[in-house]
């Protein structure tokens, strides 16, 4: 490992879109989705990649993909590369091991995030009115306290590095339908506590972690990442202690040296220095260890 790659240009493949961190491109019949070394936070991309964050990204989810194809179906087709179509031969060494050729699937357009958890955003809102998203939650809970049963915390998925907008249920139903939103909201939570489970006996707490879901054929499938240390939180068991913030897999570690130095969450964003580097490399590489 240890390799950086900050962004693509492969002539010759269109590139459909460029995310806060993966680049994807449309193959006609599928697309093709690379994980690069880009890390975000507050919705900023910053300058400095995470040497083999995407690999690491990458290898996380597929194996999360594998384990819950039992109860959910993903839109991997595949991720060796000697099999994707010989328009990507010529790039084969980049795309090793940092991406996926998929199903072209129609994105749900919401955030499916399950909370087990209360912390972030959600521990903001709990301290303002005792709820999130709408959910009444029991009075004296203190932040990273475990919550009796997981919740579904909705939000929108809004482009353009504008901030997703937590909401409750009746406003997903708006967006989506009533029985799309009860199925996301099943299939969510029930993955979130076959994963918890699973991570737990890792020493991992996952405490919580947003889903994505598309539809094809009629079906609904998991798309873009699953259960990865950018798109959850990540504790480590063995220092859990409810009352305050907990040492993450994370990036956490990367939010919280932004605001140690006053960054005013707004581009543009400031440069790491190297130890915050090197310090992100390993807790994400710890969490794939750990977990696979």
């Amino acid at each position: 490992m240890n390799s950086t790659l900050f962004e693509t240009n492969f002539p010759g493949l269109n590139l459909f879109k460029r995310g806060k961190v993966r680049d994807v491109y449309d193959l006609g019949e599928h697309f093709l989705m690379v994980a690069t070394d880009r890390i975000s936070a507050f919705d900023v991309v910053m300058p400095n990649p995470i040497p083999d964050k995407g690999k690491i990204l990458t290898q996380i989810s597929i194996f999360w993909f594998k384990l819950m194809e039992p109860y959910v179906k993903n839109h991997i087709i595949s991720t060796n590369v000697c099999e994707y179509p010989d328009i990507c031969k010529p790039y084969k060494e980049i795309l090793k091991d940092r991406s996926m050729l998929v199903k072209k699937a129609k994105t749900i357009p919401i955030e499916c995030i399950v909370r087990g958890y209360i912390s972030g955003s959600g521990w903001s809102s709990y301290k303002k009115d005792k709820e999130i998203c709408g959910i009444k939650l029991a009075d004296g809970l203190v932040e990273s306290d475990k919550l009796n049963e997981p919740i579904f915390t909705p939000s929108t998925k809004e482009e353009g590095g504008v901030h997703d907008i937590n909401i409750d249920f009746n406003e997903a139903v708006k967006i989506i339908g009533k029985p799309l939103a009860d199925k996301v909201k099943e299939l969510s939570i029930a993955i979130y506590k076959k994963a918890s489970e699973y991570a737990y006996d890792k020493g991992i707490i996952i405490a919580d972690t947003k889903f994505e879901f598309g539809i094809v054929n009629n079906e609904v499938i998991l798309i873009d990442e699953i259960l990865t240390p950018d798109s959850s939180r990540f504790w480590p068991k063995e220092n859990y202690e409810p009352g305050g913030s907990q040492p993450s897999f994370d990036k956490q570690y990367v939010r919280d040296y932004l605001i140690s130095i006053n960054w005013n969450k707004k581009p543009p964003a400031p440069s790491f220095p190297d130890d915050v580097i090197k310090n992100t490399r390993n807790k994400y590489l710890e969490a794939l260890k750990m977990l696979t």
